[in-house]
């Protein structure tokens, strides 16, 4: 794996490109992992995936913990991996424990055996010589190792326990690696500014070829955020990528601004399963305010839709204009509210489709952003136009 920075902005934002040696194309950074379950989205078809922009859906996140139920590990190492199996052999496929969905972290239950998840097949206690022999079977373009994660209202002593055995279990991993995945040493300390910086410090010491920052969106506020995203920044080498998890919007903006590169992300999935389409432009921030026009309806801050709501019901129009994801280019608002309506699968595979796509130009906007060294505008744009839509809703109450 090959990283390089290509532009700053405004302090630590930063554009850069990822190179693996498997992948055809370049990614550019800041860059979104597409969530999946088992290493395919969760509603997109995969004959739908090439409809979506490359290279920026080439990166795929999965948690290994999905396969506990299904296909052994024995018989997807004899089909060659994960690759092979889901016959996705130009995708980036990228192995994070935790999912935030259905592979949750127990930090009640962990111990110094092992890291507790809550996953489909119940509470499960995984040890770094098992998690291990996942990723050796399903060889990942690149990997996140065990980690301890903990809220943010665990104690001072729980978090300095969990910056000791991620720790652990980081040489552990890194001493039974025989893949040719690139290693993410995984960053913790929950909401403690030194245990967070400790711990970088430490894992930047590690021979690996990035970092995985985890523990965020386990409670933490937008305020308490910022100290601990920066004293984990400021200790990591800048050669190397940095990825995070938990991270919604407009929370990653506050990630790129941070120095963050990856972003695993559920919010398109929480968005797709509630009804809702992102629905501001893309194209130029300070349309925001005078494009959109605050209802009930339209999710209070102006960057979404309820497609579910009666007023939509007779709507011909996209979701978007001359938005060109293949939702848009094929059905109306109208349509979708019918099937969000009558329960029908169709209207999450005809959203996620949507929202990937859009959440997928947010990302390019971003990168745009930064290569013109305007990234701090577009930020406090994009949050005031949002600011002002959560205003007008509360007056219009």
């Amino acid at each position: 794996m090959k990283f390089a920075v290509k532009a700053w902005s405004n302090g630590k934002a930063r554009a850069g490109i990822l190179q693996l040696g498997s992948c055809p194309h370049n990614i550019e950074t800041p860059a979104l992992l597409l969530t999946t379950r088992k290493g395919l989205p969760v509603y997109i078809p995969p004959d739908h995936l090439p409809s979506l922009p490359s290279p920026d859906s080439n990166l795929l996140h999965f948690s290994p913990l999905h396969f506990l139920e299904g296909i052994s590990l024995k018989a997807i190492s004899n089909i060659g991996g994960l690759h092979p199996l889901l016959g996705l052999h130009d995708h980036i496929m990228v192995a994070v424990p935790r999912d935030s969905i259905i592979s949750i972290p127990d930090h009640d239950s962990t111990n110094r055996i092992g890291a507790s998840f809550e996953t489909p097949c119940g509470r499960m206690l995984f040890k770094p010589a098992d998690y291990m022999e996942m990723i050796s079977t399903m060889r990942p373009n690149l990997w996140a190792t065990l980690a301890d994660e903990v809220p943010a209202w665990a104690s001072e002593k729980r978090n300095k326990v969990s910056v000791e055995r991620t720790l652990k279990w980081l040489d552990e991993c890194i001493t039974s690696n025989s893949t040719d995945g690139a290693v993410l040493g995984s960053v913790v300390g929950g909401s403690r500014v030194e245990q967070r910086r400790s711990c970088a410090q430490e894992v930047a010491r590690r021979n690996v070829e990035g970092f995985w920052i985890g523990g965020f969106g386990l409670g933490e506020s937008m305020e308490e955020r910022n100290p601990l995203l920066n004293a984990v920044m400021d200790s990591l080498p800048e050669e190397k990528p940095r990825l995070i998890s938990g991270l919604g919007l407009p929370e990653v903006l506050q990630g790129v601004a941070a120095g963050v590169d990856l972003f695993d992300s559920t919010y398109i999935y929480h968005l797709t399963l509630g009804g809702f389409a992102l629905t501001f432009p893309l194209e130029s921030i300070e349309k925001q305010v005078t494009k959109h026009q605050s209802n009930s309806n339209s999710g209070c801050d102006g960057t979404k839709i309820n497609l579910k709501a009666t007023m939509y019901r007779k709507d011909t129009s996209p979701i978007v204009d001359n938005c060109k994801c293949f939702t848009c280019q094929n059905h109306t608002k109208a349509y979708i509210n019918h099937l969000l309506n009558v329960h029908e699968m169709l209207a999450h595979i005809l959203l996620e489709m949507h929202n990937t796509h859009h959440f997928l130009g947010f990302f390019h906007s971003i990168r745009e952003a930064i290569h013109e060294g305007k990234f701090e505008q577009f930020r406090q744009k994009f949050i005031g136009s949002r600011h002002e839509h959560l205003f007008s809703a509360a007056l219009s109450v």
